[in-house]
């Protein structure tokens, strides 16, 4: 497979930059600044839009704390512009260290991004994780436009998904006056 020049990858390069946005509100945000490692087994760039450009095998994307890695990444264009962005893999697995330091991480068999829309949806097992809580269920849709997840289950689950909220931990209270001793 012939290698393409290397700026007609830049909308690519750019599509697969703006796959991390998911997790961009609260992430590194000096990530972004720099700069971005791809690697696959094989790469099909189509020059002329009329399909998806494909990496696929064992595809790893890194840009600072950024890790992104999945069987396959799928980026369709328009006029030259990023307009989807598509990870699979078992799972495709998105990780990133947010600016307060915590860990952010979302697996799922899918991640979809349509950048026209700023909607990700993730589907197959997925598993989000963020400050110690947990999201696992079949389907979550993010609106980064909006801030609002939704989340829904199959029948196989009972159509449910499963959420673990841990307490953040709250400052001591001082001791009632009275409480001991009398």
């Amino acid at each position: 497979m012939k290698t393409p020049p290397a700026s007609p990858a830049a909308p690519l390069l750019v599509a697969l930059l703006l796959v991390a946005a998911p997790a961009s509100a609260l992430a590194r945000s000096s990530d972004r600044n720099k700069p971005m490692d791809i690697a696959a087994n094989t790469t099909n760039y189509v020059t002329d839009e009329s399909e998806p450009s494909v990496l696929s095998g064992n595809v790893v994307i890194t840009q600072g704390t950024l890790d992104i890695r999945s069987s396959k990444a799928e980026v369709t264009s328009r006029d030259s512009e990023p307009t989807r962005v598509v990870l699979t893999g078992s799972p495709a697995r998105l990780k990133q260290e947010m600016d307060d330091g915590s860990p952010f991480s979302a697996d799922a068999s899918r991640i979809d991004y349509d950048l026209t829309s700023d909607i990700v949806t993730l589907t197959g097992d997925v598993v989000v994780k963020q400050r110690g809580n947990t999201m696992n269920g079949p389907r979550v849709v993010y609106n980064m436009k909006t801030g609002r997840v939704q989340a829904s289950g199959s029948e196989s689950d009972g159509g449910r998904v499963r959420m673990r909220l841990v307490p953040r931990t709250a400052p001591a209270s001082p001791a009632r006056d009275g409480a001991e001793g009398g």
